[in-house]
């Protein structure tokens, strides 16, 4: 079943072991600071597998790539994922400029990102 929430501007659905947010706008390095609060109070109340949705996102600004990346490193210690879907070829040079182009894993579309995290999990035979 998915749940959809809204907290600090920032729009979730979750749906089994994943949630998805949703961000739109220019995001300042401010604001992915504050993005990266936020994953982290949601990593301690369990959550591990996240896809980021930047398809409306128009601008991000480089120096809050580094705070996304640690707390990438965090997700991924504690046994989870931090994917992103729907970046523009702008948002894609941002992240290559930034040192981030072979971090994350990139989804054209959320779903595929989401689909991915089950991929994972899946018993091979």
């Amino acid at each position: 079943m998915n749940q959809v929430a809204e907290a600090q501007g920032i729009r979730a659905v979750s749906s089994g072991r994943v949630e998805t947010l949703m961000l739109e706008g220019e995001l300042l390095e401010k604001d992915l600071t504050q993005l990266c609060e936020e994953l982290g109070l949601r990593m301690q109340r369990g959550l591990r597998n996240v896809v980021l949705d930047l398809s409306e996102v128009r601008h991000l600004d480089y120096r809050g790539v580094r705070p996304l990346l640690a707390r990438t490193e965090s997700f991924r210690k504690a046994g989870g994922d931090i994917k992103l879907s729907g970046l523009s070829p702008y948002l894609a040079a941002i992240l290559r400029a930034a040192g981030a182009h072979d971090v994350f894993e990139l989804y054209p579309h959320m779903n595929d990102a989401r689909a991915a995290f089950a991929l994972a999990r899946a018993p091979f035979v």
